[in-house]
């Protein structure tokens, strides 16, 4: 049978099924490299490089040492980079024993989309906003380029991104969260939601260079997580205003702030899909997806959503999760939980690796009420 005549058959074949050539899926992505953007959900080492290392028992679970990340084990960005069956990526702050062959990840605990005015970790702010990360990402694609073409026949080039494959790579973003959690601290409801769309135009302005000026065409982009959730809220509050809290203990406010945003970002993304045409962008709603988790704990057997696993919160005394404190005259330390897989919350603040690992399983697969255009990750690169 020619060629010719057998494409006829499947072409006839697929048409008795009621399948049209045009909507069968594209073939996964080839991706070579992920260059991540971001705060501490995605930061593999950035913000521990640059200021006093994570200490144990960060890390714990998986690879049993602090290597960077708020967590006892894996990040969401982990999971991405094991989907696309590339290495966990590298910090791009830490120069030590790095390979970027296959990407880089800027993110850096504490960051923002905006830069903030006030002094650097009043509010636990990285100085690496996301202006300074794109910043970076240039240096770093610029001078990774000159590095190659001087050492591309020696071993030593094996560390570094070929110049060609920046176009074809997956370019990530997490990162909104610290802009309204510093925002409750500073700001009024109303003047906090007055500032999204510059927050939100500043996101996006960030994309655009990308994919104007780098050759970005593949974007993957998580909307902002369920705020209020986090334990760290009720730390200080004794008696929460009746009707504030959610039938989970989230203080609803924060929440609803963080809907929000979101709804303004997704909107902001329809947009940028029209303003770049060349580009393949992704909109992952992970506040359903960890706000799915949160309210399921009970049903899946975990432990409340607003304990935390490693810490002592005891009676309004707090010690952070590897600290040792003084607690009616007796040193305690802040361990960690017998068993990390059935807490959601690692540190009051963070994610353990069992509820990151839950969030990447429900959103990497594509699902069609989580990510927008409905592909999985691994189809990132195809337009919709």
């Amino acid at each position: 049978m020619s060629l010719t005549m057998g494409f006829l058959f499947l072409f006839l074949f697929l048409w008795v099924l009621g399948v049209k050539p045009d909507t069968l899926p594209p073939s996964p992505c080839q991706f070579p490299a992920i260059y991540n953007f971001g705060d501490s959900n995605s930061d593999t080492g950035g913000i521990s490089a640059a200021f006093d290392p994570i200490r144990p028992p960060y890390g714990q679970a998986f690879f049993h040492k602090p290597s960077g990340r708020d967590s006892d084990g894996r990040l969401i960005i982990d999971f991405i980079a094991e989907k696309l069956k590339l290495p966990y990526l590298s910090a791009y702050l830490n120069s030590i024993g790095t390979n970027y062959r296959h990407g880089a990840n800027f993110a850096t605990g504490g960051s923002t989309i905006t830069r903030q005015n006030e002094t650097i970790f009043e509010y636990g702010i990285s100085p690496f906003s996301l202006d300074m990360q794109i910043v970076q990402f240039q240096q770093f694609k610029s001078r990774t380029g000159d590095l190659y073409n001087q050492v591309k026949n020696t071993p030593e080039a094996e560390k570094l991104p070929r110049a060609e494959e920046f176009a074809k790579a997956l370019y990530t973003f997490d990162i909104g969260q610290n802009d309204l959690s510093v925002g409750f601290r500073k700001m009024r409801f109303d003047e906090l939601r007055a500032a999204m769309p510059d927050i939100i135009n500043q996101l996006a302005t960030a994309i655009q260079k990308l994919y104007r000026e780098e050759g970005g065409r593949s974007f993957w982009i998580h909307n902002t997580g369920p705020i209020g959730c986090l334990p760290v809220n009720l730390f200080y509050v004794s008696n929460p205003p009746p009707g504030s809290l959610d039938e989970y203990g989230c203080v609803k406010a924060q929440n609803e702030m963080a809907v929000e945003f979101n709804t303004e970002l997704k909107d902001r993304v329809i947009k940028l899909r029209t303003q770049l045409p060349e580009a393949a962008i992704t909109y992952v709603d992970v506040y359903a997806a960890k706000y799915g988790l949160i309210s399921k704990a009970k049903s899946l057997g975990l432990a409340d959503p607003l304990k935390v696993c490693c810490g002592y919160h005891v009676n309004y005394e707090h010690i952070w999760c590897g600290n040792k404190g003084m607690v009616n005259k007796t040193q305690v330390y802040g361990g960690p939980c017998k068993d990390t897989s059935m807490f959601i919350s690692w540190d009051g603040v963070h994610y353990t690796q069992a509820a990151n690992k839950w969030v990447a399983d429900h959103t990497h697969n594509g699902s069609t009420s989580l990510v927008d255009p409905p592909i999985p990750i691994t189809h990132a690169c195809h337009r919709h």
